[in-house]
């Protein structure tokens, strides 16, 4: 499922992410600038070595939130197109989780716009991320940007 607009695109989905689909989504002849986030899975983590990433998402409520960011973003920065799309399922080393790109008409609006919406993403999306080690072990991760991580009850 994905929802889009003729500006935003977001995607949740087990299939690979393609960077030249995101980035066409957000190209435009009247925008000066894209911005493009990449975040990978890497093959390390504090001295350990990770050899797959794995996410599990409430899918429906993610897109949502998703959206709702691509809102946020456009309330704060003058921008043309963004794409938020997360992958879940397996997501091996090397191969993209997420990719976020927007489109404005000067770069640091896009600079800017990208930077927020990653962190965001990091702190409210229902997506999980679970990292499994060389030893077949595996460990759920938490964000330290998640917002309900910091709620008080």
């Amino acid at each position: 499922m994905s929802l889009a607009s003729e500006r935003d695109l977001v995607r949740v989905s087990p299939d690979p992410i393609s960077q030249e689909e995101v980035t066409e989504f957000v190209t435009d002849p009247s925008i000066g600038a894209i911005s493009l986030f990449i975040g990978v899975t890497r093959d390390h983590f504090q001295g350990r070595k990770v050899v797959r990433l794995e996410y599990e998402a409430y899918t429906a409520m993610a897109e949502k939130q998703l959206s709702q960011i691509c809102s946020d973003v456009r309330k704060k920065w003058p921008v043309h197109r963004i794409a938020v799309v997360h992958r879940i399922g397996v997501v091996p080393v090397s191969e993209a989780s997420v990719v976020i790109a927007v489109s404005a008409e000067h770069r640091k609006e896009a600079i800017e716009a990208v930077a927020f919406a990653i962190e965001v993403v990091k702190s409210v999306a229902a997506i999980w991320k679970k990292e499994f080690y060389e030893e077949g072990e595996g460990q759920w991760k938490e964000n330290k940007e998640c917002s309900w991580k910091h709620e008080k009850s």
